[in-house]
């Protein structure tokens, strides 16, 4: 972008960009005059500058060894490994989870059957029956390690939010202490403090309020080599009625090592629960809140990002080494035959992107990845997008209402958002959603995008809903070919406030592909499409306080 003309460029963006977005039109004139003229060569990056995969050849440049498979199929989003590390995959090893009741005895039986670590990551540990039996399992099993010959090799690391898991007298910390006190050699409890809650801050934002400022909103659980990523909570609702989505990634080591050492880096930078319910920091390391938060981001960045990158080149050496093992395996064949064939690994059929959000700690790869996706999504290409909580920050509305492809988003009706029926300010939260959603709609309709962009509401009596993510159906194919699937709402508080992990799983398995194409028909089908007349309905109704301050609080919640 930077390299390009401004007269080009202004030609380019005038042809692509649709009527009617004039204000972005004009921005992006102005700022191509800019660049004409010679000025603000090394501007900072904002969001426009993710508009340049659609002027340029598309960007990250592959310069890996090319892959047998088809260049035209799943493997185009190749580029994502120039940001983060590639792991390749037999599709056999994924299988998509569809109900909070199977996510939960999922958990169990993995945390029965590990031997030598379990690592969870989530916002928090809720404090009822079926979280006491999960606490159960993990005293079990780890009281079975001490029965084996030598020291016991299974650890047990949690990561939670500090707010969110300190909120009451019962909290996710006083479920956890018991484990501490008895295991105090195998169990490590890290709460992530945000470093923007601070000061006087700190001192007068109320309980519950003080998580809008910053969370650790991350949610992956692992055992052994087996890792599940998902948007749920460790909370009985999570467990029965709250529908999220869930995948189950097996016998994969390398991935498993990964998720381990990036909670590991986070826990580092994270307070630690001590046996008596106090917390301290890891000796030598910068305090979230009482230090000097540009050391402690600094830090916090190192660590984290050591954490990709170290991966990254692991998985390009081996990349290469298995390339050049095929090579010399397919000369090998006609001399040794089926010999050699069983000695390589079959060929990945699919691939686990890792994306990473932590805008605190300037890490932004989910947001530049997501941003690309959504602007390379072809002309026939379609992309089903879910969100419990529908709060779109402008960049990505923008592409959405800018670029070609149709879009399909659910979104919660406000019966089945999870504020519905909350006591106090928290109760109008349902309505807020419901203008941010009418407001949206609203642009659609000026923009006569209605065939193009379509908004469906979820709607399943008893439950509530929680599923985040996306499915990318290329032009002419009626299975996706990526999906992405972790904690990102795709609003201001994944974007700018919270710490967010999500997996891009692309395929070209078929099979695996049917698996995913029937998880979101199924969330699908329990949905309504949005039209004029859905707000005239009486529940509807946003009083005018809620529309006079939702603008001012959107990027809170």
């Amino acid at each position: 972008l930077m390299a390009a003309g401004g007269a080009t460029l202004w030609r380019r963006l005038s042809a692509w960009l649709p009527r009617g977005r004039l204000g972005l039109v004009a921005l992006l004139g102005r700022l191509s005059d800019r660049l004409s003229r010679g000025r603000d060569r090394r501007a900072r990056r904002s969001s426009w500058l993710l508009l340049a995969p659609l002027l340029t050849p598309p960007v990250p440049v592959i310069t890996a060894p090319p892959c047998s498979l088809c260049p035209e199929g799943a493997h185009r989003f190749q580029w994502i490994r120039n940001l983060v590390p590639e792991f390749g995959i037999s599709s056999s090893h994924v299988k998509v989870l569809s109900s909070p009741a199977e996510f939960y005895e999922l958990l169990k039986v993995q945390i029965k059957t590990a031997k030598q670590r379990v690592v969870m990551a989530s916002l928090y540990l809720g404090t009822g029956l079926l979280e006491q039996e999960l606490v159960d399992c993990l005293e079990e099993t780890l009281e079975k390690s001490l029965q084996t010959e030598g020291l016991p090799s299974l650890r047990v690391s949690i990561l939670l939010d500090y707010t969110r898991g300190s909120r009451g007298r019962k909290n996710s910390r006083t479920m956890l202490i018991p484990l501490l006190q008895r295991f105090p050699e195998q169990v490590r409890v890290s709460l992530f403090h945000t470093p923007n809650l601070r000061g006087l801050l700190r001192l007068l934002i109320p309980e519950r309020f003080n998580e809008t400022i910053g969370l650790q909103h991350i949610k992956v659980y692992l055992f052994d080599d087996n890792v599940i990523l998902s948007g749920a909570n460790l909370s009985d609702l999570y467990f029965t009625n709250r529908q999220d989505r869930y995948v189950l990634l097996q016998d994969s080591p390398e991935i498993a090592d990964f998720f381990t050492e990036l909670v590991d880096a986070i826990g580092d930078v994270s307070l630690q629960l001590q046996q008596d319910d106090t917390v301290q920091m890891i000796e030598g390391m910068e305090h979230p809140y009482q230090g000097d938060k540009v050391v402690y981001c600094e830090t916090a960045n190192r660590r984290v990002m050591e954490v990709i990158n170290s991966a990254r080149t692991r998985q390009e050496l081996l990349h290469a080494k298995t390339f050049h093992s095929s090579q010399q395996g397919s000369s090998l064949l006609p001399q040794q035959g089926s010999r050699a064939s069983e000695d390589l690994k079959p060929e990945p059929d699919t691939w686990i992107y890792p994306l990473i959000q932590m805008k605190p700690f300037g890490i932004q790869i989910d947001e530049l990845v997501t941003e690309t996706l959504l602007t390379e999504a072809e002309r026939d290409a379609r992309i089903y997008l879910t969100t419990g909580y529908f709060n779109l920050t402008q960049a990505y509305m923008d592409l959405i209402l800018g670029t070609r492809a149709e879009y399909r988003i659910l979104l919660a009706s406000p019966e089945v958002n999870g504020f519905f029926g909350a006591k106090g300010v928290a109760g109008a939260i349902p309505a807020a959603y419901v203008y941010i959603e009418r407001q949206f709609y609203s642009e659609v309709c000026c923009l006569h995008q209605q065939e193009r962009v379509q908004l469906q509401e979820y709607s399943r009596a008893g439950w509530t809903f929680h599923a985040k993510g996306l499915w990318l159906y290329l032009a002419g194919s009626d299975l996706p070919c990526l999906t992405l699937i972790g904690s990102p709402n795709f609003g201001y508080r994944s974007v700018h406030r919270d710490l967010e992990a999500q997996v891009a799983i692309v395929t070209e398995n078929k099979a695996l592909q049917q698996q995913l194409h029937q998880e979101q028909e199924q969330l699908y089908l329990c949905s309504g499409v949005v039209s004029s007349s859905t707000f005239e309905q009486p529940n509807r109704y946003v009083k005018l306080w809620v529309k006079l301050v939702t603008p001012l609080i959107k990027n809170f919640f």
